[in-house]
């Protein structure tokens, strides 16, 4: 996918929502439906898998977003982990979107690593949680490139494509 993604510069003003079974939080629209968005005689299949890239990092913006009003609570940096951590262009998308710095572990599949934590904490096999943070290292920090214009620009034209997927079913 990042292979086809990058045969193209940008977008093209295309957007991808994925809302296959309706939007979840923080939309709550179960009657919403997945839609391809800003379709132009120029755009091609490069920019449809650059926006189908983009809709991840779009989404864990809304969802940052929802988590930091309700919280209170500002995020200082994102980090990441499972498959889609490999995808580099993706990755620094969610930097330039989210204007935080995403930061990638060396173990990316840290749930099933946490998983094992919890069962060696239980039993003693840890001594605490400072034996496991000690554990954990960074393997690659994207920082944000995005000017404020563009990245809101982007993220402006991402919530008209979700808007266009809402109530699409009909009750």
């Amino acid at each position: 996918m990042e292979v086809l993604a990058r045969t193209v510069n940008d977008n093209g003003g295309v957007y991808f929502v994925p809302a296959f079974s309706g939007l979840y939080a923080p939309y709550w629209k179960e009657n919403a439906r997945g839609v391809i968005a800003g379709l132009t005689r120029y755009a091609n299949k490069g920019h449809i898998a650059r926006a189908v890239l983009e809709a991840t990092a779009f989404q864990t913006r809304e969802m940052v977003e929802a988590m930091q009003k309700d919280s209170h609570i500002e995020l200082a940096s994102l980090r990441v982990d499972g498959g889609m951590v490999g995808n580099e262009l993706l990755m620094q998308f969610q930097a330039d979107i989210l204007n935080r710095e995403v930061v990638r572990p060396v173990i990316q599949e840290t749930t099933a690593l946490g998983a094992a934590y919890a069962a060696g904490l239980a039993v003693k096999f840890f001594s605490g949680l400072e034996e496991l943070r000690a554990n954990w290292a960074v393997d690659h920090t994207w920082k944000p490139h995005f000017d404020e214009p563009e990245r809101e620009k982007l993220y402006k034209q991402w919530k008209k494509a979700v808007t266009r997927s809402f109530d699409w079913i009909e009750p």
